[in-house]
């Protein structure tokens, strides 16, 4: 019989609090132990509520991709998205961990993870498409922006920007030359 008060809504709550806890590797290190250790459980006893560590990562990335997707509908331009994402990671490293990563992609019972993930990218596109960019550029130009942000954001997350200078302005340096170098796509 399942513990009172802890069903798999409950169970993945506990897990996004692992998560947030572990700072960037929070994510990756999650572990069904850690997350009986914070219900005050067995780890068989979660097993009632989800299914293994797969189906955990599952449904927390999914909890996370739908967050961080909520945030990209309201962002109306591309220098948005960028520092919307910039801040969510910085805010949840861990979630944003989750948001990035690729282990569900042929997972069958990950049907709602990829529509949640296709809606980021959509909205990512939309964004691009705004500048002008042709159509036949626009997957080159997504997974562009997708690699800059999200390495500047590894980067500084890990300690990477050791120098004494603004990491602020050198985002910003980046977002600007993203855009720009997008729009002149359209020339």
């Amino acid at each position: 019989m399942p513990r009172a008060g802890l069903d798999r809504a409950a169970v993945v709550d506990l897990a996004i609090a692992v998560v947030d806890d572990g700072g960037p590797t929070g994510f990756t290190d999650l572990t069904l132990a850690s997350v009986a250790a914070r219900a005050g459980v067995a780890v068989p006893s979660l097993y009632k509520h989800v299914d293994g560590l797969p189906g955990l990562r599952r449904d927390v990335a999914l909890v996370c991709v739908q967050e961080f997707a909520e945030i990209m509908r309201n962002c109306d331009t591309l220098s948005e998205i960028g520092y919307a994402t910039r801040a969510y990671a910085l805010a949840t490293p861990g979630r944003y961990d989750a948001v990035q990563g690729t282990a569900w992609v042929h997972d069958p019972a990950a049907e709602a993870l990829r529509e949640a993930s296709a809606a980021v990218v959509e909205d990512l596109a939309r964004a691009v498409a705004s500048l002008g960019v042709p159509a036949e550029n626009r997957i080159d130009a997504v997974r562009a922006v997708r690699a800059s942000v999200h390495g500047f954001v590894v980067l500084e997350l890990g300690g990477g920007f050791g120098m004494p200078e603004d990491v602020d302005a050198s985002f910003a340096f980046l977002v600007d030359g993203l855009v720009g170098g997008l729009t002149r796509l359209t020339v």
